[in-house]
């Protein structure tokens, strides 16, 4: 009976150090795991926040400090981030929302364009695109927003202008808006999925790489320019 008793308490023993083994590799499977959805997130400390917080302050999505602290305002920076450019919208930089950014990661993987929708581009990219749209055609018909994005990508695969999207967007005289501070008002909101359509290829304007509102404009040149279509205020021609 003596020696029953102890080889069920060998048993017992060996029964509960597997337990306790099998649930610490679940706490480290389910930690790994964790660690992989969530890369940074509320309480975050690192060089990682330190660049997402750059990200959103040259964007306008963040005013606080860089200071690599994933505080209250990094938080909510991000959640506007994220709501910008149709991602979950939690607050935790993950890896679409980290790809999103253009920001590399060991979890992230994966493009701006394979998370984000930019057509092969990247966020800042998009981000430039989508304030020039609304500088430039804010209170446009959709189209005509979209078509003013198509212009912008036109130029760069024409040889008589740059091949960037900053390139062309920066080039002194190109945009009338560099010029009268409409360039650093708010972008409207429509302007950021009318960037996106024009990053995935819909181009209204019918491959112009001029665009002209006749009742403004004060060049006698562009009147020469081959007209494609008309779409709201603006001409827009070869």
């Amino acid at each position: 009976m003596k020696n029953i008793n102890e080889n069920a308490r060998r048993e017992l023993k060996k029964h509960l150090i597997r337990l306790v083994a099998a649930g610490g590799l679940l706490a480290f499977a389910a930690g790994a795991a964790f660690g992989a959805a969530a890369l940074s997130r509320y309480g975050s400390r690192g060089s990682e926040v330190t660049k997402i917080q750059e990200k959103l302050k040259r964007w306008g999505y963040y005013d606080g400090a860089v200071d690599g602290v994933y505080g209250p305002k990094t938080y909510e920076a991000v959640k506007y981030f994220q709501r910008r450019n149709g991602l979950t919208v939690d607050g935790v930089a993950g890896p679409k929302t980290l790809a999103a950014m253009g920001i590399s990661s060991g979890s992230a993987g994966g493009s701006a364009s394979a998370a984000g929708g930019y057509g092969g581009y990247g966020a800042a990219d998009y981000e430039l695109l989508a304030r020039v749209i609304s500088a430039e055609a804010r209170g446009e018909p959709y189209s005509g927003q979209v078509a003013v994005g198509a212009v912008v990508l036109n130029r760069m695969k024409h040889p008589s202008f740059p091949n960037t999207m900053s390139g062309v967007i920066y080039q002194p005289g190109a945009f009338s808006c560099m010029a009268d501070g409409q360039f650093n008002r708010p972008v409207a909101d429509s302007c950021y999925q009318a960037a996106r359509d024009a990053l995935n290829g819909w181009d209204p304007s019918g491959g112009a790489v001029y665009y002209f509102n006749p009742a403004t404009a004060t060049s006698k040149w562009i009147w020469s320019r081959p007209l494609i279509v008309v779409i709201g205020k603006h001409r827009f021609c070869a």
